[in-house]
């Protein structure tokens, strides 16, 4: 059980890896990172046995950018009959488990096995509480079993506090269908990674004010006006009518780098395609300024060296932030309804 599998965005193997080792040389865990391209997976493998275990007992996942959900395992062959008796022989060196999730990678192969893990989650569940392997809703470590095809399962396990909120690190968000665009689903993906559940009546509260910077057509405003908050919307393109008839919209065509509110607000929201460096510096202002309490920004990322890109810039934005005495909690996920980017949160403390 030496292995810590890392599902990732495919096409981002190598951000996955290059993350993993700078942790797993922060702890002092020696090993090595390995993926095939747009696999949606990555591993590392741990020369000591407990190197996965120490890896993630100092490492909180919430705090990754680019895995998608980890667990600490191995790859086992199954039979084409008696799958459950393998496995159950298997588990017998693990410890009682608090839940079992299946998953699938994201691929068109995964898609495709979807299916076999819904038909096979049933049965399994009966026998693993059955076998005293499962006892739901304990405080067990999560179950996490990883079909790479109806044969071959990563065997894995993981706190379930520390580690991914859905199956496969997938949000199942269902698109509004009054959103005005496919983009609304960044920022409530973003707000259900970045804030807990129990605090978003406080910190997404009716009344609260907005600045969403390059509004149009209004996907991320929609967001915030379904939480009755106000919204300066600042694009010189067009805003979705519907938004503007709430009454809570005030749309300003001005260049959203420029743009600066009267008063300080609760939000600063951003999806511009720009730059990720000049994004970087315009969420430090707003943050380091005092022009608002909170924000959400995406990082359009470069083609090469991305993980280096964006470690560089987040600690750019600390040292700025450092350097003007101003204290914030910032995160940073390349969510799942990311593309080419990732998602950044700030919040002056």
């Amino acid at each position: 059980m030496n292995t810590l599998l890392l599902h990732c965005r495919p096409g981002f193997e190598n951000e996955a890896c290059a993350e993993i080792s700078d942790h797993a040389a922060r702890v002092e865990a020696t090993g090595y990172a390995r993926a095939k391209p747009n696999s949606a997976y990555a591993e590392f493998v741990f020369s000591e046995s407990d190197g996965a275990h120490r890896l993630m007992r100092g490492v909180r996942f919430s705090r990754l950018i680019f895995p998608r959900q980890w667990a600490q395992g191995q790859w086992l062959d199954l039979p084409e009959t008696d799958r459950i008796g393998v496995l159950l022989e298997q588990l017998k060196a693990y410890p009682v488990f608090g839940s079992v999730w299946l998953e699938v990678f994201d691929t068109n192969d995964g898609k495709e096995l979807s299916n076999f893990c819904r038909k096979f989650e049933a049965p399994l569940r009966k026998a693993l509480e059955k076998g005293g392997r499962l006892k739901d809703g304990g405080n067990g470590p999560r179950l996490l079993l990883t079909f790479k095809s109806g044969r071959e399962v990563f065997l894995g396990f993981a706190d379930a506090e520390n580690s991914a909120m859905w199956p496969g690190g997938v949000p199942r968000l269902k698109f509004p269908r009054h959103a005005p665009s496919r983009s609304t689903l960044k920022l409530e993906e973003a707000w259900h990674h970045f804030i807990p559940r129990d605090q978003w009546d406080q910190r997404l509260a009716p009344g609260m004010t907005a600045v969403d910077l390059g509004a149009s057509p209004g996907g991320w405003t929609w967001q915030l006006v379904n939480r009755e908050i106000e919204v300066m919307a600042v694009d010189n393109g067009p805003m979705n009518e519907a938004l503007l008839e709430t009454g809570l919209v005030g749309h300003y065509r001005a260049d959203g780098f420029a743009f600066r509110p009267k008063r300080s607000v609760d939000w600063m929201v951003c999806d511009i395609v720009e730059k990720p460096a000049k994004n970087a510096a315009l969420l430090e202002t707003w943050i380091g300024e005092g022009l608002c309490r909170e924000a959400v920004v995406n990082l359009k990322l470069p083609m090469k060296q991305r993980y280096t890109e964006v470690k560089r810039l987040l600690e750019r934005i600390a040292d700025g932030l450092a350097e003007r005495g101003v204290k914030a909690n910032i995160g940073c996920k390349q969510l799942y309804h990311d593309r080419e980017e990732v998602t950044c949160h700030l919040r002056r403390l």
